[in-house]
């Protein structure tokens, strides 16, 4: 609770963005005016696939925040760009007062979110997608800025010495992750190699990674971009005898902090998704009762932060409650 309350302070600080707003007085292109918490519904839709870990804690975030202010969110995902803008279009036609969208495939999204815009409808976006956010004209953006991420994991590999990094990417056509890629790309110093897999087949994934490493004797690096292909390329250097290669990821999960406790994996970047969705009820409730925006055109954002053997026992407890 503290920390939620910390949450609501740092939102109820932020200057009013809309001049002349007060808590009687609707916002200038919001659906729906000041009125009771409970007459809210917010809509997020997520790239996520149906069962990732990440977008798990996501959700634990948002549903946790639309409890705390007394708002009614829902959420739906879908990995298929076609698929999503259906979920935003249908959200659109339910009138919802605020919608929270995830753009790995931003162009693919356009449409519906501009649509939703031009309806009245306050847009925030989260995670991927930071570059458009502004010209489709969402008020904010909330995660990390992925290239910037990208180059503090190149860092860390080069400062350990590595100079054959094997770059794991499990979502094609995800501009995130290629941003995530070209920032390792930036910093490390050494070579640098994408690997495509399917997250959807992380057994698969192993071995994939596993005929790489046992090919390639000079990758001495391999950086996921994802909790659940962390593990597998754990489980990839042990099937190809490969102790000797550092392994970074993107996200954790208990399975990631367990194995970096356990020094089989170098470090995990952490963008907070719990604060991802959290965060953005916080700021649409604040937006439509009070004027309020957060960030002044610039991301809020979650990340990035470096879990390692320094500070990975104090994170336990946490993804243990699924916030983490």
């Amino acid at each position: 609770m503290a920390v939620r309350r910390a949450l609501l302070a740092m939102g109820l600080a932020v200057p009013l963005a809309v001049a002349g707003c007060s808590s009687n007085e609707p916002v200038p292109g919001a659906s729906a005016g000041p009125g009771q918490a409970g007459t809210f519904t917010f809509a997020m839709v997520s790239h996520g696939s149906a069962g990732d870990k990440f977008w798990d804690v996501v959700k634990n975030g948002w549903e946790q925040a639309g409890k705390d202010l007394g708002v009614t969110v829902t959420y739906q995902s879908s990995g298929d760009p076609q698929r999503q803008s259906q979920l935003i279009d249908a959200a659109v036609g339910q009138k919802v007062n605020g919608l929270v969208v995830s753009m790995a495939n931003p162009d693919a999204l356009r449409p519906s979110i501009e649509a939703a815009v031009k309806a009245g409808i306050p847009v925030i976006t989260i995670n991927s997608g930071v570059d458009k956010s502004a010209e489709f004209g969402a008020i904010a953006h909330v995660g990390q800025t992925e290239t910037v991420a990208g180059e503090g994991a190149g860092r860390k590999f080069a400062q350990k010495g590595a100079r054959h990094l094997l770059c794991v990417v499990h979502e094609a056509g995800n501009i995130g992750l290629e941003q995530r890629c070209a920032g390792a790309r930036a910093t490390f110093g050494g070579t640098v190699e994408n690997l495509q897999v399917n997250v959807s087949d992380l057994a698969g994934t192993t071995n994939t990674i596993a005929a790489k490493l046992q090919s390639d004797p000079s990758i001495d690096a391999v950086l996921t971009l994802n909790n659940g292909v962390a593990t597998a390329a754990v489980n990839a250097a042990a099937q190809a005898n490969r102790g000797d290669v550092a392994i970074g990821t993107f996200d954790v999960d208990s399975a990631v902090l367990d194995a970096i406790s356990a020094g089989k994996i170098f470090f995990a970047v952490d963008q907070q998704p719990y604060l991802q969705g959290y965060l953005p009820v916080v700021q649409l409730y604040l937006y439509l009762t009070n004027g309020n925006t957060v960030g002044g055109g610039q991301p809020v954002l979650t990340g990035p932060g470096f879990i390692d053997a320094s500070n990975v026992e104090q994170v336990k407890t946490y993804a243990q409650q699924g916030t983490r």
